[in-house]
């Protein structure tokens, strides 16, 4: 046998090819598929604050032994973050840039996917390389990955739906015509203020509800062959059993979006890998099976 190289774009077309049965099974995930770990396998540990930074220690450690072969996803990040801006000043809707920003970070449990798998096989010993960023789609949990990736993709869409009710109920229907104006109505104004509260109320319920169900749902998909409605369970049982702990994380997460905004989002280049690896690893520790390997801090149950 020749053995030929191939170029990373014929590379993922073959994982595509070997990955699109998933797709097609996409709806039979909601429901359940044979072999599915069983939701009564899976325990639920206690974790703590501790548990936290341990967590963030090892996604920078995941970080520096994989810095080049996550590079090029990295740089992903900002450039969303531009598009969103010029996107915003340009089709006159600049008083959506601040929710499409916040709402972009509701994407992020699905958009760091690729890297739960660089951390999962470099727990295993095995060297980080590119491609295994790509190797999900070949996975048996990827039908579920995908719908749960569209139920945040929906939430997303709601999300900004409900920024332009909360807008024009306050501000009024027509857009703002420069962003110093807007700024200006928002901070010194009545019906400004009133956007603020009303806003952020709204935005603390959607981001409680998908830090809720997606803190460790993806991870699980990625490590294990679990449906969609099984890894929100999980996610959900999980926050239930540490809601003090996850509330620190949903905390922790979003300071560190706003530091990695600037300057021009460059920041996220370094900051959201950190996140996605953390991800990783604190899953490994909220989140028990029979064949663990990853270590656990004691005490944990």
């Amino acid at each position: 046998m020749v053995a030929t190289i191939r170029n990373p774009i014929e590379w993922l077309a073959d994982q595509i090819s070997g990955g699109s049965h998933h797709i097609e099974a996409a709806g039979e995930s909601i429901g359940g598929e044979k072999g599915e770990v069983a939701l009564e396998d899976i325990r639920i540990r206690r974790i703590e604050i501790a548990d936290l930074r341990d967590a963030v220690r090892a996604g920078i450690a995941d970080l520096g032994a994989c810095r080049t072969d996550i590079a090029f996803l990295s740089v992903l990040y900002p450039v969303v973050g531009l598009l969103l801006t010029y996107y915003a000043f340009h089709q006159d809707v600049l008083h959506l840039l601040f929710p499409m920003m916040a709402g972009f970070a509701l994407l992020g449990p699905l958009a760091a996917v690729g890297l739960y798998e660089l951390s999962r096989r470099r727990e295993m010993g095995e060297a980080p390389d590119w491609r295994n960023a790509f190797s999900v789609i070949a996975s048996p949990s990827f039908g579920a990955i995908f719908v749960l990736g569209l139920l945040l993709v929906g939430l997303f869409v709601v999300w900004l739906i409900a920024a332009q009710i909360v807008y024009v109920l306050t501000l009024g229907p027509a857009p703002p015509t420069s962003l110093a104006s807007f700024a200006r109505d928002v901070l010194t104004t009545q019906a400004g203020w009133a956007m603020i509260v009303i806003g952020l109320a709204v935005g603390f319920v959607f981001a409680a509800v998908v830090l809720a169900g997606s803190v460790v749902s993806f991870p699980l998909l990625v490590d294990r062959h679990v449906g969609a409605p099984a890894a929100i369970v999980v996610s959900l049982r999980v926050t239930a059993k540490n809601p003090r702990t996850v509330a620190a994380w949903g905390l922790l997460v979003a300071a560190a979006l706003v530091v990695g905004t600037i300057p021009v989002f460059l920041g996220l280049v370094v900051i959201l890998p950190i996140l996605g690896h953390a991800t990783w690893h604190l899953y490994r520790r909220a989140v028990g099976h029979e064949t663990d390997i990853a270590p656990v801090r004691k005490g944990a149950r």
